[in-house]
């Protein structure tokens, strides 16, 4: 077997490692626990709660991978954008692991690692045009190369998927939201309730969800006092909210691929457009947004669903391209919670 790379994520609230072999991409051991349940009962992640499970979680997966340890090459692990108090669980055991066996440390921003979800086990496309999205973010950037990536807009304010979170938790429905309020929707009228699209007049290329949440807040406000059908109620809000929301995103996205097909620097017009990012499981998301691929000839690229949330695959993926472009950091890595770049 071939030199491998073993990376770690532990960004938010998934404890998982992987182990990738460098030289042909392909994925050896792939672990992931998570902690939904033990956090759903607090309607969202409680970081302290998340620290303490990647404490316990993270050596049982690493034990499984102990036989690999005379192949590996290099330490890969997630240390921004997320949540302080759960980086610092990987980075401490990533960089145990490179000082103990003397092995090179990579540092991977997760966004990037969503990014490279798209080339698991393949070789990766450039240029091209990016959506994602996720509990975290909302951007469309451009990536021209490994370390060439542009962002372009970003939310103001919540997150896509958090926006999903913080519906599912007014309906006190459940977390995560993204996949309860989809499954909801499935059953509702998305023209229930004609809610407001974000930004639709505004010339800010941006995106925002907060007032989107606000008018779903204010319709769940007036049923308080009603008799009615509540399982309809959810499934209507939930349908009409998710059209909306996915609706802005479709708005922005149209806006993005007309200014690429316009562009002047036909070096870096991209004929591909992908979308990553937890969120980018929604299938309502992924409809539309292959119709509007469709409709400018653009090829549409799209992570498998198994790896559209934080992982660690991606995370080794990332740290293939920086092995073999001899990019390493030393033991004084730090954990960043905000993004700062690519």
């Amino acid at each position: 077997m071939g030199g491998l790379i073993l990376s770690i994520e532990s960004s938010c609230d998934d404890s998982s490692i992987a182990l990738t072999e460098i030289q042909t991409k392909k994925i050896i051991f792939h672990q992931k626990i998570s902690q939904e349940k033990q956090h759903s009962v607090f309607g969202g992640v409680v970081p302290e709660l998340a620290s303490r499970l990647h404490a316990e979680l993270l050596p049982q997966i690493l034990e499984k991978t102990q036989s690999y340890f005379k192949d590996l090459k290099a330490i890969a692990v997630t240390t921004q954008p997320g949540l302080n108090i759960t980086l610092l669980e990987g980075l401490m055991m990533a960089k145990t692991l490179a000082y103990t066996l003397n092995l090179p440390l990579i540092g991977v921003n997760h966004l990037k690692g969503h990014l490279y979800s798209l080339f698991l086990e393949k070789d990766s496309i450039f240029p091209l045009g990016v959506l994602l999205v996720s509990g975290g973010h909302s951007m469309l950037f451009e990536a021209r190369s490994f370390t060439e990536m542009k962002i372009v807009a970003r939310s103001i304010d919540d997150s896509f998927g958090e926006s999903f979170d913080k519906v599912s938790k007014m309906l006190g429905l459940g977390y995560p939201g993204g996949p309860i309020v989809e499954s909801y929707a499935k059953n509702g009228n998305d023209l229930a309730f004609s809610f407001p699209i974000p930004l639709k007049s505004k010339k800010k290329f941006a995106f925002s969800f907060s007032g989107l949440k606000n008018a779903v807040r204010l319709e769940i406000e007036k049923v308080k006092s009603k008799t009615m059908d509540l399982e309809r109620f959810k499934a209507d809000i939930c349908a009409s909210f998710q059209r909306v929301a996915v609706e802005h995103l479709c708005q922005k996205c149209n806006i993005f691929l007309q200014q690429n097909q316009k562009r002047e620097d036909k070096e870096y017009q991209w004929r591909h457009f992908a979308i990553v990012g937890g969120a980018s499981a929604n299938g309502l998301l992924r409809e539309k947004i292959t119709r509007i691929c469709e409709n400018y000839g653009i090829f549409l690229l799209l992570s498998p669903l198994e790896y559209c949330s934080d992982n660690a695959v991606m995370i080794g993926r990332v740290a293939i391209e920086s092995y073999m472009r001899k990019e390493f950091d030393d033991l004084n890595l730090q954990a960043i919670p905000k993004m700062q770049t690519f």
